[in-house]
């Protein structure tokens, strides 16, 4: 999986039969602070309602999508509601 930050919307209405009705987002890279840390934009099928600048799980090939016969190769699989490296974790008081 990896981390990204939704940074707009994809709109086509000329697309794969599998697509129709799946809602396509611009996302870019980030890293554990939240930062973009690439200028590769990437479009992504989003399958749990993510929105603008929301930071979100990605995970990529298509075999984890047999069963549910879409033709994509990149997902939005989850919505991170927050980060915490080990460094802020030990400075918490964390393990």
């Amino acid at each position: 999986m990896h981390l990204a930050k939704v940074i707009g919307k994809v709109v086509s209405t000329q697309k794969s039969e599998k697509l129709i009705g799946a809602k396509l987002l611009m996302i870019k890279s980030v890293d554990e602070n939240r930062n973009l840390n690439s200028t590769e934009v990437f479009v992504a099928i989003d399958l749990i309602g993510a929105g603008m600048d929301d930071i979100v799980l990605i995970d990529w090939g298509s075999s984890m999508y047999e069963d549910m016969k879409i033709s994509a190769d990149m997902s939005i699989v989850g919505i991170v509601d927050d980060l915490q490296s080990e460094e802020e974790a030990r400075a918490e008081g964390g393990r």
